[in-house]
């Protein structure tokens, strides 16, 4: 088994708030394929990198995440480009960790 995370930022490179229905698509697609996801929405979090030339970004996302008894590598990278492009992202997160449930 494994939970996969994938980091969905709120705002373009502009910072310009994504429309609600963007995310709401994520999860129903989510749903259909798993069975059920945890949407990680209601307070945002940070995320802060350094750019190589030494500036720091900001960024504030949400997280939603799904079991997966299988790790299907191929659709999962297919699926991080085809959300690269809805939400013009140079390079989005998706994670997966294996676990075990009890």
């Amino acid at each position: 088994m494994h939970l996969v995370q994938l980091f969905l930022t709120l705002r373009d490179n502009r910072n310009q708030p994504f429309d609600h229905a963007l995310f709401e698509r994520v999860r129903r697609e989510l749903v259909e394929r798993f069975g059920g996801i945890t949407a990680h929405q209601r307070s945002p979090a940070q995320g802060v990198w350094k750019e190589p030339d030494g500036d720091e970004n900001r960024d504030e996302i949400v997280i939603f995440e799904v079991m997966a008894e299988e790790l299907d590598r191929g659709w999962w990278k297919a699926y991080r480009e085809e959300l690269e492009e809805r939400f013009r992202q140079e390079e989005m997160v998706v994670r997966a960790i294996p676990i075990e449930t009890l």
